[in-house]
């Protein structure tokens, strides 16, 4: 189940009426995973990029100022626009702030994707891993939502890892319920606070933390979510485990190769060497299909059209 050779629907006019567009994904995380590329994307030739900040707010920003009115779509990676858990949402104070600095170009954080193109792939995988029964450990959920109830619902036991990998507290959730609820009472106020505390920036996503955060890996089958909570606080050996996640680059598989990874799962298709992160595919099918917002189901029509599959690396 791995991408197909261009991101191909169907056609929205001759050639010479297609003319190039531009997505780009303005990241506070490392500029060392930056990437540009040309696809075509529902018959709509496209320049995809990706632009790190090394955790500079203030930088970020800039850039978007700049690219506003210049680019058909701008992503926001490294941090959320906004949650949704439970069919409400809870808009990040940073986010907010950055996309604001765009009036004239639509600006999205992967969200919307995460919540159709994600649960899709979970149902698409349960034929051939077989979720019901497998210990997944989910390094945070409140940004992967859809992932998260997927899983869930396809009989998985599922840890959550939202309190112990954001906020370093070793409790682990079990139901998704209590998630909810913990999100509920929580998110009001951690999303005003900076994203550097809660989710690592920078060049901090480059480096490892060994605690004892750790001993959470040894229990789980399957290890989903975010890729720079799963390097950043993994045990050396994985031996045998599965990995669901996105964003990863060439670097990032041969690592877990390294590290004994038995499939490394991304739920969007690599191109360039690495998996294009949820904020710049959304941005990437908002400028081919020329409008914004869209809806579940319009993601849904959407990553149908585009043949979009989760890419598999044994």
């Amino acid at each position: 189940m791995s991408q197909p050779p261009s991101l191909t629907g169907d056609p929205v006019g001759p050639p010479a009426e297609r003319a190039l567009k531009r997505a780009i994904s303005v990241s506070i995380g490392s500029s060392s995973r930056d990437v540009s590329v040309e696809i075509e994307l529902l018959g709509q030739p496209l320049r995809i990029e990706r632009r790190g900040t090394d955790g500079d707010l203030e930088r970020a920003a800039a850039l978007i100022r700049e690219l506003n009115g210049q680019v058909d779509a701008i992503g926001l990676g490294g941090l959320d626009l906004f949650f949704v858990t439970a069919g409400r949402r809870y808009y990040l104070r940073d986010g907010l702030r950055l996309a604001r600095e765009a009036p004239d170009t639509p600006v999205v954080c992967g969200a919307g994707l995460k919540d159709s193109l994600e649960r899709v792939a979970v149902e698409k995988l349960d034929e051939r891993f077989g979720w019901r029964g497998k210990r997944v450990l989910m390094v945070s959920a409140v940004d992967r939502f859809g992932m998260a109830e997927a899983l869930a619902e396809h009989g998985a036991e599922v840890r959550y890892g939202d309190l112990i990998f954001a906020l370093g507290l070793p409790i682990p959730i079990h139901d998704v319920r209590h998630l909810e609820l913990i999100a509920k009472l929580m998110l009001p106020i951690l999303t005003k606070l900076p994203i550097g505390w809660l989710y690592p920036t920078g060049k901090q996503q480059e480096g490892v933390k060994a605690d004892g955060r750790a001993r959470h890996f040894e229990w789980a089958d399957v290890i989903a979510g975010d890729f720079h909570f799963i390097r950043r606080y993994a045990p050396e050996r994985l031996d045998g485990k599965v990995i669901l996640t996105n964003t990863t680059t060439a670097q990032d598989v041969a690592e877990m190769r390294r590290r004994g990874v038995a499939a490394l799962i991304t739920t969007t298709p690599r191109y360039a060497g690495r998996s294009l992160p949820t904020n710049l595919l959304e941005a990437a099918l908002v400028a081919a299909a020329g409008r914004h917002p869209l809806s579940n189901d319009e993601y849904r029509e959407l990553i149908a059209r585009a043949g979009l599959e989760p890419n598999i690396e044994e």
